[in-house]
């Protein structure tokens, strides 16, 4: 279908500023985005929201944990940010992270990993899997002692969400019961997807920024085969959790999240797919101007809750 009239609308908005998504310094980029993601927030108010410090490979790694009620045990669902592995943080997606909590009932912990270039692969990775341990060893403490574990994220934050789960199978834990893959990166770049055609540019995320963000996260010209970094490449998919994985139209990125909730069903993981028509890469994070949006944090929420039954 055509692009949403509100993404079309974003992006006049977003040309008209002279906004590009990568280019010019690192700092002017996460400034940039700060400034953006400030247009679309909202804030839902839930029972408790506690910033903290768990242990990581490399120091203290902050988190921010989002209660929707101080009663009872729930599950936990470990959310790791979109932005490529240079930009985002625990301000960029409080408001994705409180929508999520709320809408699942859930526990979510956000983890506020280590950026390229200062930091770069696998430094994201290692974070990440060492925050789902410590929440895993701390259900208790985060209020989900009888509950599950799942790990969720958009982008960047989906490619580390689908790389922890390898790492707990491979590495005999914690047990993920469920991963939330939003238009996660499972490759790279370079590789021939015909989205990347279709969307390789003028749709905000575009070839250009992602071979700048994986530039910055692997270093200039490596084309990692990792599965850690290219969850694709795994030699087996089998024994992951089962997957809900969210794409949209008009986005880069779009065929290969596809192909990856195919791989999962092929290796007899469970795992769904739902494309949102008309939408942009960066979609599920503005509830406040798509009822594309609304309906796909919804659909996360039953997955996740259905999927930690």
């Amino acid at each position: 279908m055509p692009l949403d009239p509100v993404s079309v609308a974003l992006l006049d908005a977003v040309r008209a500023m002279g906004f590009e998504l990568a280019g010019g310094t690192v700092e002017d980029v996460r400034e940039r985005s700060r400034q953006a993601m400030g247009l679309v927030a909202d804030v839902v108010e839930l029972a408790a929201v506690e910033d903290r410090t768990v242990p990581g490979p490399a120091g203290p790694i902050p988190v921010r944990i989002y209660r929707p009620s101080l009663e009872g045990d729930r599950p936990t669902v470990v959310f790791f940010h979109g932005g490529g592995w240079v930009i985002g943080d625990l301000e960029s997606h409080d408001d994705v992270c409180r929508r999520l909590a709320r809408d699942a009932d859930v526990v979510v912990m956000a983890v506020d990993y280590r950026l390229a270039p200062e930091h770069r692969y696998p430094a994201a990775a290692d974070d990440c899997y060492a925050a789902a341990v410590w929440a895993d060893a701390n259900r208790a403490l985060l209020g989900g002692a009888r509950g599950k574990l799942a790990v969720a994220g958009d982008s960047a934050g989906g490619n580390l969400s689908a790389v922890v789960a390898q790492m707990a199978r491979d590495r005999n834990g914690p047990t993920i019961s469920f991963q939330l893959l939003i238009y996660p990166v499972t490759g790279g770049p370079w590789e021939p997807w015909p989205s990347y055609t279709e969307n390789g540019e003028g749709y905000l995320l575009d070839r250009t920024a992602m071979e700048w963000f994986t530039g910055h996260y692997l270093g200039e010209g490596n084309r990692c085969a990792d599965p850690y970094f290219s969850p694709a490449t795994a030699e087996t998919l089998a024994d992951l959790p089962p997957a809900h994985v969210i794409t949209a139209e008009y986005d880069p990125l779009r065929d290969e999240g596809e192909a990856y909730a195919a791989a999962l069903t092929a290796a007899g993981v469970p795992a769904t797919n739902t494309r949102y028509a008309g939408v942009l890469h960066g979609f599920y994070g503005m509830a406040t101007l798509l009822q594309q949006a609304r309906d796909a944090q919804l659909e996360a929420a039953t997955r996740l809750r259905e999927g930690l039954e």
